[in-house]
């Protein structure tokens, strides 16, 4: 009879779990050894767990499946929470599984022993088992699949006991049925149809499912019919975007222009996405993002079958021969010149090849990139759900290891890049080809931002200001990505960018690209930007959206 771990990897690979991102300890080494008994499991070995966690969500948002971690014990969970934590947000499958002291070595309170369960609760919310019986583990398994893969999809995270792991008596368990989402019921899917037939301004904002090609096509064929306007949330979990496809508008992130957007509605629809609030709280401003005299309706929670309930909507507005509108294909010119974001944005629009992966973690700097892109050739983009910085690497790491055939290319901040530089050692190792743009302007420039924007400038003294700076010394991406196994360069112009960049595509495996740039929202247009915002509602209407479209394309 099968030990704990070896039945376990059965139960996982019989269930279509075919990768585990791991950084294991001792605790989960009858795990490791597991590996070599299932042949349907691959192994992916990460440096620091936030990797590893980042690289299961950036696999499961592309394969539409989960993917397993492997952690050690809390502390390695706490150092993977907060790539877990941007998994939730999106609503991502992970079956995150957790290494824990043996059950009678627990009353000891070894040096590593700790609350796992707590801490998994803020990234698992609805699923934290302890497996404590050899026998049961593969049933606990099962159960934290389903949890993962049901509607909407989330973080199941299962605390494996050492000597439930090494114990006799696995017993492997048959996975779980396929989740069976229902559909927004007749009522709901009528009532908004009188809603959207009885006139004023409405606008649906998709999520999750629905900002794939059927659902894109579907709220697309509502908007020809009807006049409502497409939008999506601020940071899509995948969006399919792209020559070819509807477009649609994203709320923006700056609440005063995510304001704008909303201003003149009268009815929200939310599809699998939830009513738009700021980011964060500014002092002296609301932030429910709706307007008062705007309904807000659900049409599909995160639980309901989001593409269903569209269809259905087209069904009862009789929008099923309408003709949607698709994104005609354009690309930007070839940048010349002196590098910056922007520039670096528009080479990307201009070289994206058909049917790439784009990982978006610019921040700041790369705000241009959606402008730059929306005609390229299909791809699709996959974006910082939860907040938390230092997932693009990760998240790239693991699209490429789902779809191999695909190019990956992940933009990032110079300081988001660091949260998770370790992610360049295992694209080497995996040989994975992933082409990591870092812009580096040697700031936390979205902080400098922020700084002006909640008020807190005032007279700061230049201690506070160098918590903001990254100069002194400058980071060097290109000997850091050299020294893990990746090939890199550092570029100044725009034509050094386009050699490098045309370069990575070419050839497989991957590479960085290390952008040497100023600070897209620095200087003059920083000290202005929160007096711009903050006039918005003053100005004419079309001279406000105008200013919105400048800053936030």
């Amino acid at each position: 009879m099968p030990n704990g771990a070896h039945a376990l990897m059965k139960t996982l690979a019989d269930a279509g779990i075919a990768v585990c991102f791991s950084n294991p300890g001792t605790s989960e080494m009858h795990f490791v050894a597991a590996l070599d008994a299932e042949p349907r499991m691959r192994a992916v070995l990460a440096l620091f767990e936030g990797v590893a966690t980042g690289a299961a969500d950036g696999y499961a948002r592309m394969a539409d499946k989960p993917a397993a971690t492997l952690l050690h014990l809390g502390c390695g969970l706490g150092n993977g929470l907060a790539n877990l934590h941007n998994a939730r947000k999106g609503k991502v499958p992970i079956v995150n599984i957790v290494g824990d002291h043996a059950t009678f070595h627990v009353k000891y309170d070894a040096q590593l022993q700790s609350d796992i369960e707590t801490v998994a609760r803020n990234v698992s919310p609805n699923f934290v088992r302890t497996s404590m019986a050899t026998a049961e583990l593969c049933k606990d398994a099962v159960d934290a699949i389903a949890a993962a893969r049901g509607l909407p999809g989330q973080v199941a995270t299962l605390i494996l006991p050492a000597d439930v792991s090494w114990g006799e008596g696995g017993v492997p368990h048959p996975p779980p049925p396929p989740p069976a989402p229902a559909a927004a019921d007749d009522a709901t899917v009528a009532a908004i149809a009188d809603a959207i037939r009885a006139g004023g301004k409405v606008a649906l904002l998709l999520g999750g499912a629905a900002l794939r090609e059927p659902g894109l096509l579907a709220a697309a064929r509502i908007a020809a019919k009807t006049g409502v306007k497409l939008h999506c949330e601020t940071f899509p979990t995948r969006l399919e975007r792209g020559a070819g496809l509807p477009p649609v508008e994203r709320i923006a992130y700056l609440a005063e222009l995510a304001s704008l957007q909303l201003s003149a509605l009268d009815h929200l629809v939310l599809v699998d996405a939830k009513s738009p609030v700021s980011f964060f709280a500014y002092p002296g401003r609301k932030g429910d993002l709706v307007p008062e005299a705007c309904t807000v309706h659900t049409l599909a929670s995160p639980a309901q079958d989001a593409v269903a309930s569209l269809e259905k909507l087209v069904a009862a507005l009789g929008a099923q021969a309408a003709e949607p509108m698709l994104q005609a294909a354009e690309r930007p010119s070839r940048p010349r010149g002196k590098l910056t974001a922007a520039k670096v944005c528009k080479a990307v629009g201009h070289l994206l090849p058909e049917n790439a992966i784009v990982v978006d973690e610019g921040i700041t700097s790369s705000l241009m990139l959606a402008a730059m892109t929306r005609g390229a050739s299909r791809h699709d983009l996959i974006t910082l759900t939860g907040g938390a910085i230092g997932q693009g690497l990760p998240s790239a790491t693991g699209a490429a290891v789902a779809c191999p055939e695909r190019p990956v290319i992940a933009l990032a901040g110079d300081g988001a890049a660091m949260y998770t530089i370790q992610a360049l050692w295992t694209m080497a190792r995996e040989k994975l080809h992933v082409i990591s743009i870092i812009f580096n302007n040697a700031s936390y420039s979205v902080l400098n931002v922020e700084l002006e924007r909640v008020g807190a400038d005032t007279k700061i003294s230049p201690k506070a200001k160098s918590q903001l700076d990254l100069h002194g010394p400058v980071l060097n991406f290109t000997h850091i990505a050299q020294g893990m196994g990746v090939p890199a360069a550092r570029v100044t112009s725009a034509e050094g960018f386009n050699k490098a960049f045309e370069h990575a595509l070419a050839t497989p495996g991957p590479h960085l690209i290390e952008a040497m740039v100023p600070e897209s929202l620095g200087g003059t247009k920083r000290r202005i930007l929160p007096w711009m915002l903050r006039s918005l509602p003053s100005l004419p209407p079309t001279l406000a959206h105008a200013i919105r479209r400048k800053v936030a394309p």
